[in-house]
């Protein structure tokens, strides 16, 4: 577990990252392919073998316009895919002035290892959440949400940059913004070959030529075959996706764990976060790339991330942490509220968050903690 860094886990990322641009040239031929062998049913009646033969010539035709499209595709994505996910999120850069405890802990981070300090940025959402994107170093960014900040102290803060920089260190990031830019492309080109169909089926843009009897042997089954490459492409687009291995946020927890010696913060980090992460102005592509995605597959099968409970389970047992279990947290009662009164707790009734400079009650557990009692090394950290 302790492996920040990890060079296996690094080299394999530029290996995937490698074969996942090849993979997106693939799906986009197939695409064009797919789209030509319908435009050639629609408006020809002929035999399969035909039809596919002039599928494949089309293909051919294309193939410097697929290509360059695609290239130009990646290249605004490469240029501009920050933006974009800042419009989604509502994120905004922040300097020290603005920010400055969570600034100094980020930037404490990266001076303990050496690593360059990747832009700050914050995102005004009650989710709690961040999330790191970029595909070099001078576009590397850790987004932090407004409700985590306001829900964890110091320590799990320090504990979930941590998680994000090792995310940056192992080449996690790079690889999931090209699964991104993948998913944005085949999408888009699906789209427009649907688009295509539709409008000659629905409006009469294609005229066939040749007899209907053809059609039933050669167009109709040319149609099925086009429509189901599409669907293929479409599905692959999105296994590339959930193909990503799980364990790379195994590996930037123990990251964190490396960078902050402290493996109860990253803990309690993930137990506040818990079933509480949801973006609602997300997407499913930003969602994959937080510290934790709270949509997941049916039966687990598409889950981006591994649950929380094995994460802290992993951690319990490599790192020596400890889990003091779901944490409850106060909720909020509006939106853009933060704190809510909560139910009593063990020691009476629960008070409003503690200002700075409040005294401690005796017996009573540091704020910020969920409640949690003193385990039997002492009082949890702050």
């Amino acid at each position: 577990m302790a492996a920040y860094g990890l060079y296996s886990h690094i080299q394999s990322n530029r290996r995937r990252s490698i074969a996942l641009l090849i993979g997106l040239f693939f799906l986009v031929y197939l695409l064009v392919f797919a789209g030509a062998l319908l435009a050639e049913a629609l408006t020809t009646d002929a035999p399969i073998d035909y039809l596919v033969r002039a599928a494949l010539y089309d293909l051919t035709k294309s193939f410097p316009f697929a290509t360059i499209g695609t290239i130009v595709w990646i290249l605004i994505a490469y240029k501009f895919h920050q933006s974009m996910i800042d419009a989604v999120t509502g994120g905004h850069e922040v300097t020290r002035t603005e920010e400055p405890k969570l600034y100094n802990l980020l930037e404490n981070l990266c001076i303990s290892r050496g690593i360059t300090m990747p832009k700050l940025k914050v995102a005004d959402d009650d989710a709690l959440n961040a999330f790191a994107t970029g595909l070099n170093e001078k576009q590397y960014s850790i987004t932090v949400t407004r409700g985590l900040m306001n829900a964890l102290n110091d320590a799990e803060l320090e504990a979930v940059l941590g998680h994000e920089l090792t995310h940056i260190r192992n080449g996690d990031v790079r690889m999931l913004v090209i699964a991104v830019v993948i998913a944005g492309a085949i999408s888009f080109f699906g789209e427009m070959v649907f688009r295509l169909f539709f409008q000659s089926a629905f409006y009469g843009g294609f005229r066939r030529r040749g007899g209907d009897s053809d059609r039933k042997g050669g167009a109709g089954l040319a149609i099925v075959i086009a429509i189901a490459l599409i669907v293929v492409a479409w599905i692959l687009s999105i296994v590339i996706r959930f193909a990503l291995s799980r364990q790379r946020e195994y590996l930037a927890d123990a990251g964190s764990v490396e960078l902050t010696k402290n493996p109860d913060a990253m803990i309690s980090a993930l137990r506040k976060i818990e079933g509480r992460g949801e973006l609602v102005s997300a997407n499913s592509a930003v969602m994959e790339m937080c510290i934790d995605n709270p949509r997941q597959g049916f039966a687990d099968l598409f889950a981006t991330h591994p649950s929380v409970d094995s994460r802290v389970e992993a951690l319990v047992k490599y790192a020596g942490g400890h889990d003091p279990g779901p944490i409850t947290l106060d909720v909020p009662a509006e939106p853009g509220q933060l704190s809510a009164p909560a139910e009593d707790g063990p020691w009476g009734p629960r008070d409003q968050p503690e200002q700075a400079g409040d005294p401690i009650r005796p017996g009573e557990p540091p704020a910020g903690l969920g409640g949690q009692p003193d385990g039997p090394w002492g009082p949890h950290r702050g």
